[in-house]
């Protein structure tokens, strides 16, 4: 991902003659080079685009280069939105339309005539913004002072939500084996998801990674246990349970590898001719940037993947989660999300330790995993699910705390939060709409980046605040259902 780079093309007209031109050119550059400097990626200034010869142009550019990840636009002058129509139709990137000018304030002595054609982003940017309106393109617009941090921030998190655009673009699935019998909620349909979404997700049987495995080396194991040793505490003496965990891992990362696929998905109902279910190799994966969902739960498999890139730059706090109980005290009500292994270590408040237990499902061998508790701190909760005719990624605003119980007989990965509005209104909100019980939590991700996601992806977006009530969520939906269905 830190090869992306995003275009700044810039509107003006031959009205003005060469020498304002010059002038735009040079300060679109200047604004290029600085904010890029500050930015989570770099924006790279194409062209003051004057004709629809050169609008259309760099749109084709944009859409067959694979560096670019989207196009912000501005309006130095006024720029005739006829001439964006050709281009505007054709784009296939993301587009962020930034109202912005170059000087911050107006010069009282220098204002006059020649000041006012040079420095019309107020009028150029109105019409510019009319016709994206009246193209019923999917935009960000961002106001404000190109210098000022919090725009300058704005900016970023949208270049961080198109860069998961592109990743979701050419996104592959490894699933490893079908998904978890009689559940309703890891159904999707796969032809669907790959028009809208790009995800290509297919299926590989568990006997070919059970033959890849038994061509691992016991070196190849070797070095992988000094990695286990450098990252995590071992909690076990269990060493031949541990390496049969880096068996798995390394096997699993050469299929994947091999098929240029960055999520896999397996279920405990189908591991024939493996010993354990992959808890800790799951996990160590998942640290690396793959993502992964449990039962055969390929949707939230490819949105860890996916919300990982997007929060690049964070500290690494995306992970596939699972509301598993609940704390129903009053006055103090908790959701405790777990699963029965493979939770991320990128979201452990300290460093997560090696240990081994019965996992009580599956017929299988005691498996190795990561124990830890999860960080403080404000967090979302992400959900795509599958309405039949279209999909619905649902968001929830949560606070994540230092869990109140030590629960010492509970020998997974853990983290407790507080959801919003409240535990009862929220879990109730997220029934309605449909949420499933497998999540991405993201520390780094946030409920607009996610929102900027699926207008970009042309999918609806569900968002359960402080302030949602049941039944203004059930009015939200019952109109968007209406929308939806007229699309």
């Amino acid at each position: 991902m830190k090869k992306m780079e995003f275009w700044f093309v810039v509107g003006s007209q031959f009205l003005y003659g060469p020498e304002v031109l010059d002038t735009v050119a040079a300060r679109a550059a200047e604004m290029a080079e600085t904010l890029s400097k500050v930015l989570p990626y770099p924006l790279v200034y194409k062209v003051t685009a004057k004709t629809n010869q050169e609008i259309a142009n760099v749109v084709k550019e944009a859409n067959y280069d694979g560096s670019c990840a989207g196009i912000i636009t501005w309006c130095h002058t006024f720029s005739p939105s006829k001439m964006w129509i050709n281009g505007f139709a054709n784009l296939q990137k993301p587009y962020c339309h930034f109202a912005t000018q170059y000087n911050r304030e107006i010069p009282n002595e220098e204002i006059d005539m020649d000041f006012m054609n040079l420095n019309q982003a107020a009028h150029g940017d109105r019409e510019h913004g009319f016709i994206a309106a009246r193209l019923r393109m999917s935009r960000k617009v961002i106001a404000g002072y190109w210098q000022d941090g919090d725009v300058q921030k704005r900016i970023g998190d949208w270049m961080k939500a198109a860069v998961g655009v592109a990743v979701s673009k050419e996104l592959k699935v490894m699933r490893f084996g079908d998904n978890m019998r009689e559940v309703a909620v890891t159904e999707g349909d796969k032809v669907e998801v790959q028009a809208k979404l790009g995800w290509q997700v297919n299926t590989w049987p568990v006997g070919d990674l059970v033959a890849v495995m038994d061509a691992v080396t016991e070196e190849e194991i070797d070095k992988l246990m000094e990695t286990y040793r450098a990252s995590y505490d071992f909690a076990t003496g269990d060493m031949e349970t541990v390496r049969y965990q880096a068996r798995e891992e390394i096997a699993m990362k050469k299929m994947m590898d091999a098929e240029g696929c960055m999520a896999f998905s397996n279920t405990f109902q189908d591991l024939h001719g493996m010993k354990q279910l992959p808890g800790l190799a799951s996990q160590h994966l998942m640290a690396q940037g793959y993502g992964y969902g449990g039962e055969g739960d390929w949707k939230v498999s490819a949105m860890t993947a996916i919300m990982k890139a997007m929060g690049e730059g964070g500290n690494g706090a995306s992970a596939f989660m699972e509301d598993y109980t609940y704390h129903l005290v009053k006055g103090q009500e908790y959701s405790l999300g777990a699963h029965m292994l493979e939770v991320c270590p990128s979201v452990a408040a300290g460093r997560p330790r090696i240990e081994v237990h019965p996992l009580g499902i599956g017929g299988r061998e005691d498996p190795a995993r990561l124990v830890f508790e999860g960080k403080e701190g404000d967090a979302i909760v992400v959900s795509l699910v599958d309405m039949g005719g279209r999909l619905r990624l649902i968001c929830q605003d949560i606070h994540c705390v230092k869990p109140i119980l030590p629960m010492p007989n509970l020998p997974v990965a853990r983290v407790m939060w507080q959801a919003e509005p409240s535990l009862t209104t929220g879990v109730e909100c997220w029934i309605t709409a449909g949420g499933a019980h497998h999540t991405v939590l993201s520390y780094d991700v946030t409920a607009e980046q996610m929102k900027d996601w699926a207008n970009m992806m042309d999918i609806e977006f569900v968002h359960i605040t402080k302030d949602t009530t049941v039944e203004s969520l059930e009015n939200d939906l019952f109109l968007a259902d209406l929308a939806w269905k007229l699309k």
